[in-house]
This record gives structure tokens, C-alpha cells and sequence, in this order.
């Protein structure tokens, strides 16, 4: 019996051993990061000006607080938020900035390092405001496809939203002009 005993002992603490060895030996799980990037244009300029700095118009400032309201209302917070260096789009960009209490990045469009842009927002929610041309150029950028033209130039309801986890990348292109902006 207590041969029976001892042996059963022994095959309980060899299995034991054993099952612990093997989850030891199993590799982590990798969680990759996800990356979520929300472009937007800016809003409503005033036309009625003779300069390539001008003011929001009051429907544009009044869209520009809508982003902000639309970002809350749909649980997205920012981690950054990136706008041009223009009067329009730094309007446009900081009701959400400041609900999100963040200063704004300037950034240049067309002498951004894209690699460089990509490391440092990895893992992280961030608004991008720019123009027509530029923020459908961004995203083509960012997803590494000729897929969006420009925009029209009387349309700032478009948002694009790109999301990069480990080397999946995704793109889509929503107007949310029905949210009454």
C-alpha cells in the first residue's frame, strides 16, 4: 500500500512539474498596439477676405465646436492633435484640443517625415486638421495607397479615420454632415 502510495505521490508531482514546465515554455501573447488617426479638414473659411490666412466664418466656428462634440460624444479622446499653421485650421482644431486638454502640434504637410510622425504617435488617438489637398494626401500617405483624391473645396464634413494594429492597416472615409455640422 505504500508502494502504491509513494509511486501515486511521485506521478502527481511529475505531472505537476511537468504542466508547469510546458506553460513556461509557451510564448507570451503579443498584443499589438493599435494606432488611430482621425483627419479632418477645416472648417468654413471666410472667402470674403483677400488673404491665404483667413478667420473661420461663424458656421465654421460653430462646426469646428461640432467636431469636438462629435469626437465626446462618440467616446474619442485624443492623445495629440496636429493642425497646419493657418488661422482656419487651428481654429478648427482646438475646441478639441482643449477638451482634450492638449496644446496643438504644428505641422507641415509637405515636409513631414511620415516614418518619423509614425513612430512617435504609435499606440495613440490623434486629429489631424489640414486642407482640401493636404489631409486626403495625409492618408493616402499614412495608408501607403493612392486611394482618396482631393477634397471639394466646399465640403469640411468628410472625415477620414485610419487605424494601423501590427502591419494591418485600415482607411475609411465618413461624411458626417448628417450630424448636423
Amino acid at each position: 500500500m505504500k508502494n502504491v502510495l509513494s509511486i501515486l505521490l511521485l506521478f502527481i508531482a511529475f505531472s505537476c512539474g511537468k504542466a508547469q514546465t510546458k506553460q513556461e515554455q509557451e510564448p507570451p501573447i503579443k498584443v499589438e498596439e493599435k494606432t488611430s488617426y482621425y483627419l479632418i479638414r477645416h472648417a468654413e473659411k471666410d472667402r470674403t477676405v483677400d488673404t491665404n490666412n483667413p478667420d473661420l466664418l461663424k458656421k465654421g466656428q460653430e462646426r469646428a465646436q461640432k467636431w469636438a462634440e462629435y469626437f465626446k460624444t462618440n467616446g474619442i479622446t485624443f492623445d495629440a492633435v496636429y493642425s497646419t499653421n493657418y488661422k482656419r485650421t487651428k481654429q478648427t482644431a482646438t475646441p478639441t484640443a482643449k477638451q482634450n486638454k492638449l496644446d496643438l502640434i504644428i505641422y507641415k504637410p509637405f515636409k513631414i517625415n511620415l516614418h518619423e510622425f509614425k513612430a512617435k504617435t504609435k499606440g495613440q488617438t490623434v486629429l489631424i486638421v489640414g486642407h482640401s489637398d493636404t489631409t486626403p494626401k495625409f492618408v493616402n500617405d499614412l495608408i501607403g495607397e493612392d486611394k482618396y483624391a482631393p477634397i471639394n473645396d466646399r465640403v469640411n464634413s468628410n472625415l477620414f479615420v485610419v487605424t494601423i494594429t501590427g502591419t494591418e492597416i485600415t482607411s475609411e472615409l465618413l461624411n458626417i454632415e448628417h450630424y448636423k455640422l
